[in-house]
């Protein structure tokens, strides 16, 4: 390990664009956004698109979460949807749209982090290993709206800012500033991102004096202080400490066990030993040996390109692709750990920023479940171990670049189009199914689930007057936002971690608001329905409430 030191590199390099940088990047733009617009034109997940255009669109109306009813999620995700919804009315495409533009620039920001940490003479192997993002940027996977992809673009552009920061006053204000904006779209992902970054700048700071760090403390500091104040202003702290932080700690914190399953993976053995062999040989000064090392350390990354050949079935593949988490995750730690002993400089801190903000996505659903939108720091951690590593000669780091950077483009393609991801709904269940309807414009959505949302919608339209309240169970299907009614019930979605009320008290609410009507979706989507207690929510709303009609994929009952 060695080379020049990161902070002096990143000093060095030109902050000026050429024309080939202008066209990497509208390149790999387009592919992103191309890569969201294809997903979002057969796939649509109910269950998650849902909540977020339904409660996004409750905000336009001046209902405040945390305040007026219970909300386990930061808040910045729904107020960005808001504004879309308000600026632009309620069209499905609209939210399309930006999710295809923050996919895109997300890429095109990684790619630039991936650079600066890799050095300008490596632009060409940054361009290899920004390749896979086309696929793997942060609304490659799950192309709708989302707290967890916004959460990660914003650590991209804090870090991205962080590398600029050494120019000092604006650079390293915003810096600062942007560190803290993860937090208010994610919180398990920029709680602890923030924390260490914030510690590591404080770390800088003290050790080595450098004080064009100094605004970036500051900007940190006032965003705190601004997002405080409005938070008291509007909804309360306290009310918004209970329901992002307190709430969500109880029902999906994991085990400590359950964290470090992850790394008792038995393939990270061998991958762990292939590596570190493939780092001693490349050491060497023979080019038989180098060739053998670089075989060795890129064998574990071509894993998952042979298993496309080995079997047939998704599930393997998709675990072959995943097995290379914990394998980056260690080796980065243990590289950024050893450069740490050249001394404490910011550049050889970022791993560490980077491994907090994806140890924290994984708090909400560990490997299989949070790693959906992480894939662009995922490449920004190989680019550093490339970048710490000796590997003499010319060709190395582009060959490293390329191999790994490849092996990812097809393995990483491959699980982005099997969907292996979005397994949990029925996203591959017939033919692919537009909707008519103006408010659902751009909505794709394979199977009946669309054909029987707009019965449900026609039937509400002839039946049930616009200033009635209903409850609808299991909650899958954008019903607010499609009809432009007024949610009367706290509870959209019935879920563990966004739903708090017991049966009785779900019963009791419903006689406290003047509940009028009762929808429960018969033909669901999502696989496993994650209704807590389902039977004992529909018997005690079954006292107060009687059976009305029964529709394609839908039971309506009335008020008794």
């Amino acid at each position: 390990m060695g080379g020049s030191s990161p902070d002096d590199r990143i000093t060095r390099m030109s902050h000026r664009w050429g024309t080939r940088d202008f066209v990497v990047a509208l390149a790999l733009f387009a592919a992103t956004a191309g890569t969201v617009l294809w997903q979002n034109a057969h796939v649509t997940v109910l269950w998650d698109l849902s909540y977020v255009l339904d409660s996004s669109y409750r905000i336009t109306l001046g209902q405040l979460p945390y305040r007026d009813y219970p909300f386990a999620h930061a808040p910045l995700t729904f107020l960005v949807q808001a504004a879309i919804i308000k600026l632009t009315g309620r069209v499905f495409w609209h939210h399309i749209v930006y999710c295809a533009v923050i996919g895109g620039m997300g890429s095109v920001i990684a790619w630039r982090i991936a650079l600066r940490i890799l050095g300008e003479k490596a632009w060409g192997s940054s361009v290899l290993l920004a390749l896979p993002l086309a696929f793997l940027g942060v609304y490659g996977i799950f192309p709708h709206p989302n707290y967890d992809c916004d959460s990660v673009f914003a650590v991209l552009v804090a870090i991205w800012l962080l590398q600029r920061a050494h120019r000092g006053g604006f650079w390293s204000f915003a810096a600062g500033i942007a560190i803290v904006l993860p937090l208010f779209f994610k919180q398990n992902i920029g709680l602890p991102f923030l924390l260490i970054t914030l510690c590591g700048i404080v770390g800088v700071v003290l050790f080595r004096r450098e004080r064009w760090l100094i605004p970036a403390i500051g900007g940190a500091a006032l965003a705190m202080v601004v997002a405080a104040l409005l938070l008291h202003l509007t909804v309360g702290i306290d009310n918004y400490i209970q329901w992002t932080i307190r709430f969500p700690a109880q029902r999906r914190i994991p085990s400590l066990g359950a964290m470090i399953d992850i790394y008792r993976d038995p393939s990270l053995l061998w991958m762990l030993t292939s590596v570190t062999v493939g780092f001693v040989l490349l050491r060497f000064t023979s080019v038989r040996a180098r060739s053998v090392g670089l075989c060795l350390l890129v064998a574990p990354f071509c894993w998952p390109v042979a298993m496309l050949f080995r079997t047939n079935d998704a599930d393997d593949r998709a675990s072959a692709v995943l097995a290379l988490w914990p394998l980056v995750l260690v080796i980065s730690a243990a590289v950024a750990v050893y450069q740490l002993r050249r001394g404490l400089e910011l550049q050889r801190l970022i791993p560490l920023f980077l491994l907090a903000a994806i140890h924290g996505a994984f708090l909400s659903q560990q490997l299989w479940g949070s790693t959906y939108a992480v894939w662009p720091l995922l490449i920004l951690l190989i680019a550093g171990v490339i970048a710490a590593g000796r590997f003499g000669g010319k060709w190395m780091a582009p060959a490293l670049g390329a191999i790994i950077g490849g092996a990812l483009l097809v393995a990483g393609g491959f699980y982005v189009t099997s969907e292996d991801r979005l397994s949990y709904a029925s996203v591959d269940d017939g033919s692919v199914l537009h909707s008519k309807l103006r408010e659902l414009a751009g909505m794709s959505v394979q199977g009946k689930y669309l054909p029987n949302f707009e019965e449900l919608l026609q039937f509400a339209a002839e039946n049930i007057p616009q200033n009635e309240g209903l409850i609808l169970v299991n909650g899958e299907d954008p019903f607010y936002y499609a009809t432009g009614r007024t949610p009367q019930f706290p509870i959209l979605l019935f879920d563990p971690t966004t739903q708090p009320y017991s049966p009785e008290q779900l019963r009791d609410l419903a006689l406290k608001r003047n509940i009028r009507w009762l929808v429960v979706k018969r033909e669901l989507q999502i696989k496993e329905d994650p209704t807590p207690d389902r039977a004992g929510t529909l018997s005690a709303l079954m006292q107060v409430f009687s059976a009305y009609k029964q529709l394609a994929g839908y039971d309506i009952y009335r008020r008794r």
